[in-house]
């Protein structure tokens, strides 16, 4: 059977609560009956009452245009006498709804959600648990995380909010619980355990770093709480791993220093502003371990160190194996750019790194990556290949922001006219424009003077994935 991704959350555990009270001893052979009345009243009822009134249920709607399906009018045979536009070929309007659940964090009505939740949306709705309901207004989504802030306008009232953690502090077996929308039924509590930490290969977000909870959770969930029994936010349920779509006990929640992340960099326009470690590399494995010294595989070999970029200024070279950053132990690529991401712009972190079979501590600037060159984002035209074409100067800023490579350099096919020349050429999103008939291609400027002379005969290299390719195109 085939095993999917689902973007919400898993399963249950509830009974442990008069274990813990029978103390550590207390096992398989020692089973009791409770001892008192306050035993057999233990609850998570006083946890739910503080925290559930701030996780809220989202609405979302949005308007999509589609054909009305009628077989008779897909007959090439009809279509040849009646044509495309006729009848029920025409487009409609339809309404698009969409169900998920956000926590509020501030009390002047910040809350955050996932992503995928408002995706597309014309309208937002936010419904409190007390029923009361408001229109947001969308601050800014990231893909990368998952993550959107939302803020409704609550007339100098104050709502209620749950406070972030530090999601560092918690430990797999610490008792959880996960509050949102399942199936549209209303607010629902279910309880588990943290399954497990850090899991990086859930979704095909950038900054996969999640908690595994066995807490039930189900579509609907989406964006709602997962909460410590101090009654404090430890994340935001993202994902569960299903057969079916319902929950099997496997379930993902964004960390609460991420959300507290992206809060943080917010900017007045908007935007988003993380920094950026400007080195890549690959985990260590045993093989590599043992040539470089290290007496266990931990840590990231760096292949690539960008000019200029926090990690080159901090001293990082190409060959080192950066084993932890500000006292966090790393050890792949993705746990590296968590770190990194969950560290606020302009401050300073310590960096340890292996380095010919010695430790080193080096201290890291955190500094957001670079624009330079100036993007100048053009649309080519004229009667040449890559006409329809829309590309750009590279820069780690404007890479990470498309979600391209950041370390990519030259001039990028960013965007693609359909049925343009390029388009039909083949040309593809993330090719770099290298030379035009025997000239090399520095920057869009001279791409475009380049292609302003008319030429019998074309001849445009460019590189894909890594290999340099050539195009000839008789005029």
């Amino acid at each position: 059977m085939k095993i999917v991704i689902f973007k919400m959350k898993p399963l249950i555990a509830i009974a442990l609560a008069a274990l813990m009270m029978a103390g550590p001893g207390a096992g398989a052979a020692e089973k009791q009956v409770p001892s008192s009345k306050a035993e057999v009243q233990l609850s998570f009822a006083p946890l739910v009452k503080s925290t559930a009134p701030a996780v809220v249920n989202i609405y979302a709607r949005k308007v999509v245009r589609q054909r009305s399906h009628t077989p008779l009018f897909d007959d090439p045979f009809f279509r040849r006498f009646f044509g495309r536009e006729f009848g029920f070929g025409q487009p409609r309007k339809r309404i698009q709804n969409s169900l998920g659940s956000g926590v509020i964090v501030r009390s002047d009505g910040l809350i955050v959600t996932n992503k995928h939740v408002i995706e597309g949306a014309d309208q937002i709705n936010v419904v409190l648990a007390d029923r009361r309901q408001f229109s947001a207004t969308l601050v800014m989504t990231d893909a990368s995380t998952d993550l959107a802030v939302l803020q409704v306008d609550t007339e100098g009232k104050l709502l209620p909010m749950l406070e972030l953690s530090d999601s560092d502090d918690l430990e797999v077996g610490d008792l959880v619980l996960a509050i949102g929308n399942p199936f549209g039924v209303g607010q629902t509590v279910t309880s588990g355990i943290v399954s497990a930490l850090a899991r990086t290969q859930v979704t095909s977000s950038d900054l996969n770093f999640f908690i595994q909870t066995d807490a039930a959770i189900n579509p609907g969930n989406s964006g709602g709480a997962l909460v410590s029994l101090g009654g404090k936010l430890v994340g935001v349920n993202t994902a569960i791993f299903s057969k079916s779509g319902g929950s099997l006990g496997i379930g993902f929640a964004i960390p609460a220093n991420m959300v507290r992340a992206v809060i943080n960099g917010i900017t007045k326009d908007g935007r988003l502003v993380r920094p950026w470690l400007g080195a890549a590399g690959q985990p260590v494995n045993q093989d590599i371990a043992t040539s470089l010294g290290l007496s266990r595989p931990s840590g990231v070999l760096i292949s690539k160190v960008y000019k200029g970029a926090a990690a080159a200024v901090a001293g990082v070279r190409v060959g080192d194996v950066v084993l932890a950053l500000d006292g966090h132990e790393v050890n792949n690529q993705q746990a590296l750019r968590y770190r990194i991401a969950t560290l606020p712009v302009g401050s300073t972190a310590p960096l340890r790194v292996w380095r010919r079979k010695k430790i080193l501590e080096l201290s890291l600037s955190l500094a957001p990556p670079p624009e330079t060159p100036l993007r100048n984002v053009t649309v080519l035209d004229g009667e040449q290949p890559l006409s329809g074409a829309r590309v750009a100067n590279m820069s780690p800023g404007f890479a990470i922001e498309i979600g391209l490579d950041p370390f990519a350099r030259g001039v990028m096919i960013v965007d693609l006219k359909r049925g343009s020349p390029a388009n039909r050429l083949r040309f593809r999103i993330g090719d770099l424009v290298r030379g035009v008939n025997g000239k090399k291609v520095a920057n869009v400027t001279q791409l475009q003077s380049l292609l302003s002379t008319k030429s019998g005969k074309w001849e445009i290299i460019f590189e894909r994935g890594g290999k340099v390719l050539n195009l000839v195109i008789k005029g």
